[in-house]
């Protein structure tokens, strides 16, 4: 998973990028909010650590823009000094997914960081075949249908086709998208992320007229979004839709 630690502490953002590190995950450090929002112009991330106690934006104020925006749907774990039952409240009432009162235990916030990202995995499809409008794919076999009609991809044009799909509305960056399909291949030119999106486009017939269509980001990558209404599956089936965002900021 590819992570934000954001805190003006150096040293407690340092431990907190080594546990993340260490458990797997890629890890960018900030120390502002500030630095936060403008990064989320640029990056995607599966997890924010952050701080409520930094000059300017204080850990709220940045919790609540980003609840408001098109990453309202990012896992964010506080991790403060403020211990108070009243703050706690705060911030959960703000959007925390969790908070943890520092010092921080190693032990304690590794089990909390993968029981968030463990509880947004769950709320991807997880069935061998999803259903998405007229689009069905059997991840088994990794093979797409388009109105019922099987459609050539390569593993790699599945994967991202996929994960489009799954993030429906979310603005994702180049860097998460290469490294999410790609894995450690993340320093791939961009070229071959800008040839794959454009076949799976064109192979998927992403546009208005079929109800999704696959749209650059500018300066900063690709967003799946719904076009029109269209036809859903029974309910018995399973059929993941995601509520639109507001597009990325500039």
């Amino acid at each position: 998973m590819r992570c934000a630690v954001v805190d003006d502490d150096r040293a407690q953002a340092e431990l907190v990028r080594s546990l993340l590190e260490g458990a797997g995950h890629s890890c960018d450090m900030m120390t502002s909010g500030r630095a936060l929002i403008s990064r989320l112009r640029h990056e995607t991330y599966d997890l924010v650590v952050l701080d409520w106690c930094m000059p300017g934006l204080d850990g709220v104020e940045v919790l609540r823009m980003l609840r408001q925006g098109p990453y309202a749907g990012t896992p964010v774990l506080m991790l403060t000094s403020r211990a108070d039952d009243g703050d706690v409240v705060t911030g959960l009432e703000a959007g925390a997914d969790d908070y943890i009162v520092k010092p921080l235990v190693p032990e304690v916030f590794r089990a909390r960081v993968e029981a968030i990202l463990r509880r947004a995995a769950m709320q991807r499809p997880s069935a061998p075949v999803v259903r998405f409008g007229p689009y069905s794919f059997d991840r088994a076999n990794e093979t797409v249908r388009f109105d019922g009609k099987e459609v050539k991809l390569t593993a790699k044009e599945f994967a991202l086709a996929l994960t489009f799909f799954e993030n429906l509305a979310r603005p994702l960056a180049r860097s998460w998208l290469l490294e999410t399909v790609w894995g450690t291949a993340a320093d791939l030119e961009s070229r071959t992320l800008d040839a794959h999106v454009s076949k799976v486009r064109a192979k998927l017939h992403l546009r208005a007229e079929t109800g999704y269509r696959l749209l650059p980001v500018y300066s900063y990558g690709y967003r799946l979004e719904r076009a029109v209404a269209v036809e859903e599956a029974p309910a018995a089936q399973t059929t993941h839709d995601r509520k639109e965002a507001p597009p990325a900021p500039a």
